[in-house]
């Protein structure tokens, strides 16, 4: 039997990414008339910093302690804008401050109000220092009632704003109705911004967007209470974040943290995620407008990242229609994620994402798997279900293939390992070596070919130890339940050539069970 682990190295070869070159000049912003009062509006003098500094030929623009109210900045090329210690930006909270503009989101290009950080076609962009970016998310964020405790949803409705028909709070009519309408702008294929103007309330900006950009970094501050997602690289190659901690209330809508987005080249290391979506997320666009612009997210290190609230630790998609690959993962800690390593994609998307290393991975109190794949995300998500109806294959069909992922420690879950793949297109290649997990459920794998899991010892409360369904070429080595006996479900008319080694357990241990479809009943090998 083939290996799973194959065409999957555990040490990913990457390529030197790239730091910024910025000449060493500072311009001070408090020298072009700012004032940290935390009441004075200072985008006229940030504007002039940048560019003073950018007709200099660039350099530093260094933004001292105190409390800076401003407007959204445009980066320049050559550019570090620095905050220091004590340094709290806050940008305005007024949507006409953001002018609309042409930009990118949730993996399809469109008009969107200007980030505060924002930048488009640029070389050598730092954002550094050990002071706070606060992006005013409260004033444009719906909130879900379900979300919020009495008190707080109290206070939110007294603040002003308006409920749709489900009860969702909108801080403005026209962010309320907005979805509508922009879904038909796009549908009609208009990118006139004067035609957004009417729900500008709606089309809320990321906190830090960065689009066809060369060499990146962000080193040192706090990015926090964006209006939408947090950080967002967008198209870009040569990016290195390190050093920051990224903030949102936890039922921020779409507050992700880190978007890295069609991105090659890049570093993610030593950060903390405190957010309300997806933490560490690879994404290369939505569907047929993913598929045409074609730009993989591509040879990606994270390493050494801490996240303490997400709906995913680490995730890829689900919007990954322009494909992910060469990414490895190594020695992030999750604390009560919603999902631990999260892959999801669905029919509609086409690209593929494979050799993905990771390893050394820890997590605790996961509140629903500790390792799931979703290849019909939004169907029938976190049910352990699978899709039984085979569609046709065609470049809508996603491809997930060739993951090793080794060395994992979880200390509480719902579901260890949770694989739903699609019947036309199974999951390929996929490796999990070396887990140790206390979880309510065991391991459930549909749709998956050429599966390996090796020294996997789990501590479940209910279920079997593992429930296979229409997979082929499987290996179980040294797979085993702490707490009770190794009990293996075998269903679906697909299953064949199962290799179930248990050299450290007496036979009486293992209990196999194997629906009456299964075709091949001699499918498992001892």
């Amino acid at each position: 039997m083939q290996n799973a682990y194959a065409g999957v190295q555990a040490r990913l070869a990457m390529p030197e990414v790239l730091l910024p070159d910025i000449p060493e000049r500072e311009f001070y912003v408090v020298d072009f008339g700012a004032v940290g009062d935390g009441m004075t509006d200072n985008s006229e003098a940030f504007r002039q910093a940048i560019e003073a500094c950018a007709a200099a030929g660039g350099g530093k623009v260094v933004i001292p302690a105190g409390i800076w109210l401003i407007g959204p900045l445009a980066l320049r090329s050559k550019l570090e804008i620095h905050a220091e210690a004590g340094a709290l930006v806050l940008f305005s909270k007024r949507f006409d401050d953001y002018p609309l503009i042409m930009s990118s989101y949730e993996g399809r290009p469109g008009i969107r109000c200007q980030s505060p950080l924002d930048g488009e076609g640029l070389t050598d962009v730092a954002i550094t220092g050990e002071g706070v970016f606060d992006g005013g998310g409260e004033a444009w964020r719906p909130v879900k009632k379900w979300k919020m405790s009495e008190p707080q949803w109290k206070q939110l409705i007294e603040s002003g704003g308006i409920l749709d028909d489900t009860g969702q709070w909108w801080p403005t009519a026209a962010a309320m109705r907005g979805r509508a309408v922009a879904e038909r702008l796009q549908q009609e294929g208009i990118v006139d911004a004067a035609a957004y103007q009417v729900i500008r309330d709606y089309l809320r900006p990321n906190l830090l967007s960065l689009r066809n950009c060369k060499r990146i970094l962000l080193d040192g501050p706090t990015f926090q209470n964006s209006a939408a997602w947090c950080l967002h690289p967008w198209a870009s190659e040569h990016v290195v974040i390190r050093n920051v901690m990224v903030r949102n209330p936890w039922f921020a809508q779409n507050g992700d943290g880190l978007d890295l987005d069609s991105c090659r080249y890049g570093i993610v290391e030593n950060c903390s995620f405190d957010v309300g979506d997806d933490a560490i997320c690879m994404k290369s666009g939505k569907d047929e407008a993913g598929r045409e612009l074609g730009i993989p997210c591509e040879y990606i290190t994270i390493r050494g990242c801490r996240v303490y609230h997400g709906h995913g630790g680490f995730v890829i998609g689900s919007e990954m229609s322009g494909g992910v690959r060469h990414v490895h993962v190594s020695d992030c800690t999750f604390i009560g994620t919603d999902i631990g390593l999260r892959f999801k994609s669905a029919r509609g998307r086409g690209g593929t994402v494979e050799h993905i290393a990771i390893e050394r991975i820890y997590m605790r109190d996961i509140q629903g798997e500790a390792i799931s794949f979703h290849m019909f995300y939004a169907g029938k998500e976190g049910s352990g279900a699978a899709e039984e109806e085979s569609m046709p294959v065609s470049v809508e069909t996603p491809v997930f293939r060739h993951i090793d992922i080794r060395n994992i420690t979880c200390a509480g879950a719902q579901t260890a390992l949770l694989v739903n793949g699609l019947p036309e297109m199974p999951l390929e290649g996929l490796s999990v070596n070396n887990m140790i997990v206390s979880s309510e459920r065991g391991i459930v794998c549909n749709n998956v070919t050429n599966l390996s899991l090796r020294n996997l010892k789990l501590r479940k409360v209910q279920g079997p130890l593992l429930q296979v369904h229409q997979c082929q070429d499987v290996i179980l080595d040294q797979v085993s339940d702490e707490g009770a006996e190794d009990e293996l479900v075998v269903s679906g008319k697909k299953t064949k050539n199962i290799e179930w080694n248990n050299t450290d357990a007496s036979e009486n241990r293992r209990k196999v069970t194997i629906a009456p479809e299964v075709v091949h009943q001699d499918t498992i090998h001892w």
